[in-house]
């Protein structure tokens, strides 16, 4: 007999070897059927799996993200068995489950949306087949001579460390290296969809094999497909670049480059209104402005640890005749670093926080950039603080602060995620100790904010962990943008110093923050959230003046500049056209406020009030309508 122990404290016995599926029976019948995936000692476990020994288990549904992964995966893992039925020739590489879809790469230069009919069809053939999942333990030689002719399967083979189990899992005659875990059947996946298809490169290198990334969605009932299909075709709607172009925010050119967003003067409305709002915030709390360049020596980064973990996300170097290489930057904590340690400093000068709207430069691949989500260029509203040790909590919790209010002024609802490092990772730079302490404070101040989180090892930076906010927009998408860092890390690479009260020397501690992250990624989920139906604060243009003739035009000219001198981003229609159109054009543009001037207008010296929506106002004088912007601007 084995104890098990669960979630809730409680411990069971069962017999040696039950799977965690008869435990989920014994428990109910709605649990037996809902059950997707389990864990076991911190481990993901097939529900047919036998249980060896005394463990912890952890039983997932669909409603749970471990539950959802597993659910997708094994849909990946359908769809492929379906080409490959489908398609012989076709050579299957690796196919991973995605927050709300999945994919698989595949060597068939001749797939196409054109056969997505007969994938769909094969698909629901093999899901009603009821094809049991099984995991099976494989050598290394056994394991090779199983895939001797995927030259893709056996790259992977090799990369899998020597004392790592190799495992296939067998669906019916088809069969697919993996590490699970998988649903116990193929039944189980009742209602799915093929979305695209796309180019990728084998392992994401451009000098590789261009394969065909074919995507899919899954869910275990047809309502909840049709709902998840309802938000992509609103997803389409809201799509940043269709609206973008429509509302003369910003141009993608071919000739400028994949990833480099031109922002026009509606566009760049939006980016000053976002900078003039957490400007004033961190000038009341007492944040330093500073500009640094866009291009740094080598050398600087080679000192940060970014040239050693970063170099593949970084633009190719270029040498200068003295022999000096530069590249651009992918981030500007160096530079600030830099600007502390111009400097003595004593414990009196800290917290020094210093702010850049800092623009920086990521090597992405032409097949990832997309709108203003996925760019090679972004500016980050990014700032360092250098601390005293005992200084850490309180400042990592006002920088917490700013980011909900920052939230909170949009409207956005979040979650929170811990990102700590992976204890079997080689992207991070620093000692042990530091990191220890950096995620212990950390935790400590989440603590202290009581608030609710996940934990995700691996999301961490390469420098320290970090407090993620995860927001949902308007139609249930998550997006990460805001983030607070904590490092140790980079002030003992630097060799950063504080003179203390005891007049001995100190290492300071950083924390790193950026509440909007990207401003083109932040504007880009904007576009979206809203529609580009912008809150007044934020519209490009704020109002737009309707002058119904040419002898109302005079009026409308001294409204505007009224409106003008107040601050607010005001445009007059002055063509020759109707009212009606002229009004359809302003909410087509999702411009919200209409003011439309006529002779009843004049007499009374003021405007006809017209909101986003076709809401009719009223009359209200100049004065009146200022008042009313006013303090709407206040919200």
């Amino acid at each position: 007999m084995i104890q098990v122990s669960f979630p809730d404290g409680s411990i069971k016995t069962f017999e040696n070897g039950t799977t965690p599926l008869q435990i989920a029976a014994s428990i109910g019948s709605r649990l037996a059927s809902a059950v997707l995936a389990a864990r076991v000692d911190g481990q993901m476990w097939d529900l047919t799996r036998p249980l060896q020994g005394d463990c912890a288990l952890q039983l997932f549904t669909f409603n749970d993200a471990e539950g959802r992964e597993v659910f997708r995966h094994s849909s990946t893992h359908l769809m492929a068995q379906a080409v490959k039925a489908l398609f012989p020739e076709a050579k299957l590489t690796v196919g991973p489950p995605l927050e709300d879809r999945f994919y698989y790469d595949i060597e068939l230069p001749s797939l196409s949306e054109s056969d997505f009919g007969q994938i769909e069809a094969k698909m629901r053939e093999l899901a009603s087949a009821d094809l049991g999942i099984e995991r099976e333990e494989i050598t290394r030689d056994g394991a090779r001579k199983l895939f001797a002719d995927d030259r893709y399967k056996l790259e992977l083979i090799e990369d899998i460390p020597e004392d790592a189990p190799l495992t296939i899992y067998r669906q019916g005659e088809w069969f697919d290296l993996c590490r699970g875990p998988h649903l116990p059947s193929t039944g189980k996946i009742r209602a799915f969809k093929l979305l695209s298809v796309a180019g990728a490169y084998w392992r994401g290198d451009a000098q590789n094999t261009q394969l065909q990334r074919l995507y899919g969605t899954s869910y275990p009932s047809q309502k909840e497909l049709d709902e998840h299909m309802r938000r992509l075709e609103e997803a389409k709607a809201r799509d940043h670049r269709k609206l973008g172009r429509e509302l003369g925010l910003f141009v993608l050119d071919a000739e400028v480059g994949a990833g480099l967003p031109l922002w026009t003067p509606k566009g760049n409305a939006i980016r000053h209104a976002l900078e003039t709002f957490i400007r004033g915030q961190l000038t009341q709390r007492g944040y330093l402005m500073v500009v640094t360049p866009h291009i740094a020596s080598t050398k600087l980064f080679v000192k940060s640890g970014h040239m050693e973990a970063y170099k593949e996300s970084m633009f190719p170097t270029m040498t200068s005749d003295d022999g000096d290489q530069f590249v651009l930057k992918p981030v500007n904590c160096p530079f600030h670093i830099q600007i502390y340690a111009s400097e003595p400093r004593s414990y009196r000068d800290l917290p020094l926080r210093y702010a850049e709207f800092g623009t920086v430069y990521r090597w992405e691949l032409s097949g990832e950039v997309g709108g203003l989500t996925r760019v090679r260029g972004f500016t980050q509203d990014d700032a360092h603080l250098f601390l005293r040790p005992d200084q850490l909590v309180e400042e990592f919790k006002a920088n917490v602060e700013l980011v909900l209010l920052v939230l909170g002024r949009l409207g956005l609802s979040y979650t929170a995620r811990v990102g700590l490092r992976d204890p079997n990772g080689d992207k991070y730079v620093g000692s042990d100790e530091a990191w220890e302490q950096s995620q212990n404070a950390l935790l400590e101040a989440v603590r202290e904010l009581n608030m609710e989180h996940t934990v995700a090892e691996g999301e961490a930076a390469i420098y320290g962990p970090k407090l993620d906010f995860i927001v949902k927009d308007a139609i249930g998408r998550s997006w990460q943008l805001g983030t607070v860092q904590v490092d140790y890390v980079l002030p003992e690479r630097f060799g950063l110093e504080y003179t203390g009260s005891d007049g001995k020397k100190h290492r300071p501690v950083m924390i790193h923050r950026a509440p909007f992250g990207s401003l083109e990624r932040f504007i880009g989920v904007l576009i979206e959230h809203f529609a580009g139906a912008f809150p007044l604060w934020l519209a490009p243009t704020q109002i737009k003046l309707i002058p119904i003739a040419d002898r109302h035009h005079d009026f409308a000219r001294e409204v505007e500049k009224r409106l003008q001198e107040a601050g607010f981003r005001v445009e007059t229609n002055f063509e020759n056209e109707k009212i009606g159109q002229k009004i359809a054009v302003a909410e087509t543009q999702k411009i919200p406020y209409m003011a439309v001037i006529g002779d009843k207008e004049i007499e009374a010296g003021g405007v006809s009030l017209r909101a986003r929506g076709r809401q009719d106002l009223g009359a209200l004088s100049v004065d009146e309508l200022l008042a009313r912007l006013e303090k709407e601007m206040e919200i």
